[in-house]
Formats: structure tokens, sequence, C-alpha cells
């Protein structure tokens, strides 16, 4: 498992072993992260309890393989994983979301030193792992980066700013795509390991967002930073390949998070509805609301199957991978704002406040929409990608 190109992954072999691993997560989710979502959204802190929780169940990074002390999860159960800590509390799904997305380039391409060196660290939940791909001025034009890595002996110094960047300040190494040769464009672009000790490594102010509060979101700043060349992963000038073949897989645990937040709300409003009584019976005895509930569990199931059918591409590593990940993350998080939107719908004004979570699971489902590429992007990707 894990291997990201395993032609003898069975979906459905597996599925007794992954929702045992469900019943797992959720209990854990249910009984450790859940009863602290509320305030690590409404302090914006970082949900230290919930990683402890995760790291001590070894569900912090399940993707690591088994050679570099990891569970080595195939992609299916690391989407079990982020989905059941999301139906809790988003910001902590990004927790194990977010070191896939910073290890995975040193998975694919990383030589087997630098393997050796940081995934073991990784799996141990000793640190967090980071991706920096987005500037101040290159969102969706990735490609148009001005982060520069430039060669000095047997060193590369990094000089750059890296925007939007999640678990910023808390994790300990980042993913770095940086230009190598401006002349090159995508084709100038390396990516490299760089450790928050590096001299020149510092952080901006937290971000301050519309959901996902618990998760930092800051700037890295790169000033001067000097760094082994042995540090680049894969050779020189592949690095925006490198970060484009990790999206293709990283963005199915973002379809995944999407699930998580939509499924929290759709139990929720599920429970309001049959307690909340007007006209002198529960509210979900009307026609109209059953009929909502029953729009966003279809969209949810939709999702979902799309989500594990893109799951089974990326563990076996088949080559309409890159349109199936792009079409769950994007229909998983469309469905998960018109989900989360419309539990807000049923539980009326008391749904509007703070004092119940479906506002803030809405909050949380926009963000699905946005990072690892717009949903606007995630559409021209697949029309360019077309099965």
């Amino acid at each position: 498992m894990g291997s990201y190109g395993n032609t003898d992954f069975d979906l459905f072999r597996t599925t007794e072993e992954h929702e045992l691993l469900r019943e797992s997560v959720r209990g854990l989710a249910e009984a450790k992260i859940a009863p602290l979502a509320a305030a690590v959204d409404e302090e914006a802190r970082f949900p230290q309890e919930a990683l402890d929780a995760l790291v001590a169940a070894d569900l912090h990074a399940i993707h690591v393989p088994e050679e570099y002390g990891g569970a080595g999860a195939d992609a299916l159960a690391t989407v079990i994983v982020i989905e059941e800590v999301a139906r809790a509390c988003a910001s902590s799904s990004l927790i194990p979301a977010v070191n896939k997305l910073g290890s995975l380039p040193l998975i694919l391409s990383g030589s087997e030193e630098l393997k050796r060196r940081y995934l073991p660290p990784l799996a141990k939940g000793d640190v967090l792992f980071s991706y920096c791909l987005s500037e101040p001025d290159a969102g969706s034009d990735a490609a148009g980066m001005k982060t520069r890595a430039v060669r000095d002996g047997d060193h590369y110094v990094l000089n750059g700013v890296k925007r939007w960047i999640t678990n910023a300040g808390h994790s300990e190494y980042y993913t770095v795509m940086a230009v190598t040769d401006p002349d090159k464009r995508s084709k100038g672009i390396s990516a490299f390991v760089v450790e928050k000790s590096d001299e020149g490594v510092s952080f901006g102010a937290p971000e301050k967002k519309l959901g996902v509060k618990g998760s930092p979101t800051r700037e890295v700043y790169l000033d001067n930073v000097r760094i082994p060349a042995d540090r680049m992963i894969g050779e020189e000038g592949t690095g925006f390949a490198i970060a484009m073949r990790t999206l293709d897989h990283t963005r199915i645990t973002i379809a995944a998070q999407a699930l998580g937040i939509a499924q929290g709300a759709l139990d929720y409003a599920k429970g309001y509805v049959a307690e909340r009584k007007q006209f002198g019976r529960p509210i979900g005895d009307f026609q109209g609301v059953q009929f909502m509930l029953a729009d966003m569990a279809m969209k949810l199931e939709a999702a979902r199957q799309l989500t594990y059918a893109a799951a089974a591409r990326s563990e076996r590593g088949d080559g309409d991978l890159t349109f199936f990940g792009a079409a769950a993350k994007c229909y998983a998080s469309d469905a998960a704002m018109e989900i989360t939107t419309d539990a807000v719908q049923l539980l009326g004004g008391y749904g509007y406040t703070r004092d119940y979570p479906v506002e803030r699971m809405m909050r949380d489902a926009k963000i699905t929409q946005i990072y690892e590429g717009t949903n606007q992007v995630q559409r021209i990707v697949m029309a360019r990608n077309l099965p």
C-alpha cells in the first residue's frame, strides 16, 4: 500500500479494512477532536490536542511508506482519515492532509537519502511538513513565481516570499518551489526541502481567515537561505512538474475534507429537524424539508463515490488521474458548499449563530473551493485532460 503506482490495488478487496479504519477514526474524532472544534475556531488557535491525538493513534501522516517508519496506508485509507477528522473539525483535518501535501514530492521524486532523512521524523510525529508553491503574485499562475534559488558551489541560496502556506510556523519541514533558470518559465523551477531552523527563514503574521481558523496560514520569508544542493528534490528544472504531479494526488485529500465537512453538516441538520417542532410536529415531517435532506444526501454520496474512485486511481497511478483528481476536488467542494448552506437554512436563525456548528462548517467548506487550485482552474484542468 501507499505505492502511488500499485496496479494490484483493489478498491473492493479492502473495503472491510477501510470501514474498520473509519470506525476507529470516527471514534477518536468524536472523543478527542469534536469537543474542542468550536473553541479552536473561536480562538483561532492551532488544534494541538487534535495533533496529539492523531499522533498517538498514528493517524497524522498515515500515507508515509512502511520502509520509512510509516503506516504505509493506501490513498483511500488516507481519504477516510481526512474525511472523518473533517467531519469533526476541518482545521484538524489539515494536519494529515498537509503532511501528505508537503511530503509527497519527496515520496514521488526525492533521493533515497532525502527520504531517509525527512520521512521517519514525519512518520513518528516529531514534525509537520508544509508545501510552498503560491506567492503574492503567483496564485493560479504558479509558473509565474519569483522566488529564486541560485547555485553557489555545493549549495543553493534561496530568496523570496511564499504565501498562503498552511501550518507555516508549526511545520519543521517545507517543500519549496523556486526558480533556478528564469529563462525557462515552468521548466526552470526546482523543488527543495527547507527546514524551519535554516538561517534566513521567517514567517509573517497569521492570516485572519473566514474559516479553518485553527489551521495557521502565514507567509514564509526566505532571506538568503543557504541550503546544501543535495536538498533538491529530483533533478533541476523538474520542480513544476513535481508540483503538478503532487496536486494530482493531493486534490483528492481536499475532496475528502469537503466530504467530511458536508457529512458533519448533514448529520447535525438531520438530528435537528427530527427534534425541532413547528405547527405541532417535527419539521422533518414536512415534505419541503425532506426534499432538502434528500438532495443533500444525494449530492454527498455522489461526491463520495467520485472521490473514492479518484483515490483508487491515485493508488494505481492511472493515466486519467489528473482528470479524476480535479473532478473529485471540484465536485466535492461545490457539493460541500451547497450542503452546508442548506444545513444552515434548515436550522433557521439558530443555524446563523455560533451556538451551533453548521455556520462554522459553512465557512470551512468555502476554502475547499479555493485552495489547491480554485474550482475554475479545476474545470480548465478537466477540460484539458478529458478521459
